[in-house]
């Protein structure tokens, strides 16, 4: 049986074949701070804290489905992150990307185009 969805909450969705096999590895190593991600960003996905921001500079935007969106980061325990957009008229949280490890792109200062 899934879980009843509140009305209010946000739907979770993924972009990438990658994106999807990511979290499938993350849950398996992190389940417990998976289900608080998934609870976040569920919830309240855009409100700024130290675990949950937009990304700055060159990855803080990307293009998917046709515009530019705002690149928001979720982060988990030992590096590992959750990379997503959110549609707030729909109510969709779009998984770009879910990192086990900490992202290299946000270490060396990779550009965007490097993430696409």
């Amino acid at each position: 049986m899934s879980r009843p969805v509140r009305t209010t909450e946000f739907t979770i969705v993924f972009v990438t074949r990658a994106a999807e096999q990511g979290w499938r590895d993350v849950v398996a190593t992190q389940r417990n701070a998976v289900v608080g991600a998934w609870e976040r960003l569920t919830s309240d996905p855009v409100s700024e804290d130290l675990a949950c921001h937009a990304l700055k500079g060159e990855l803080g935007v990307v293009t998917h489905s046709g515009r530019n969106w705002a690149r928001r980061q979720y982060e988990l325990k030992r590096g590992a992150r959750i990379w997503y957009t959110v549609d707030e008229p729909n109510r969709t949280v779009h998984l770009l990307a879910v990192h086990t490890h900490h992202p290299n792109a946000t270490k060396s200062g990779a550009t965007a185009a490097a993430l696409r």
